[in-house]
């Protein structure tokens, strides 16, 4: 599974293999069971999760005590709350297994320690951060600009992935409306 890592880091850096087997030791490795909490609204937000094999969301509890999933995670995709993360402050979020999953994560003292050690890895976690930062502004884009339905259309176009694997409710809490509404847009769209 470890292979998934060295993989995707290869996308971006070039590390070799011994270089490979000393960056590793700084991660750790957990299976999460389905709709495991990794992180509650209120705790410390103390690491930075990357999925090998499996799905994660994020999401907070609006002032309605409504779920709102505002991030998922797949396989080589990252998640955390960047901002507690990076503080290590209290979170605002949820980080929770959507199904069955195995993740790497690594504290923010150990990232900072791997870095320093390993400084090729900047340059990975850079580019890390900067498509986790265009993927947010072109959801803050497609929010602004489309309407509901077309929001869906496009999430669907891009993301085919999602439409198989999470639940419709958790797409309908995604793109900010309800689940029956979801149904009535998919099923204008299925006739």
């Amino acid at each position: 599974m470890l292979e998934i890592f060295k993989e995707h880091i290869a996308k971006f850096a070039q590390i070799p293999d011994d270089e490979f087997e000393e960056i590793i030791k700084f991660f750790d490795t957990k299976e999460v069971d389905k709709k495991e909490n990794l992180l509650e609204e209120g705790q410390i937000c103390r690491h930075h999760y990357f999925v090998l094999n499996g799905l994660l969301r994020k999401f907070f509890i609006n002032e309605k005590g409504v779920e709102q999933t505002t991030e998922f995670a797949i396989e080589t995709w990252w998640i955390t709350d960047n901002f507690a993360y990076e503080r290590k402050i209290t979170s605002e979020f949820y980080i929770q297994a959507i199904e069955k999953s195995l993740i790497l994560y690594i504290t923010q003292e150990d990232q900072e320690k791997l870095l320093e050690k390993f400084p090729v890895m900047e340059r990975y976690f850079r580019y890390i951060y900067q498509r986790a930062f265009a993927a947010a502004q072109k959801r803050i884009k497609f929010l602004f600009s489309l309407s509901k339905e077309e929001f869906y259309i496009q999430a669907v176009t891009n993301h085919p992935e999602f439409v198989q694997r999470v639940p419709q409710y958790l797409i309908a809490s995604y793109l900010g409306f309800t689940p029956e509404y979801l149904s009535e847009i998919r099923k204008r769209h299925i006739s």
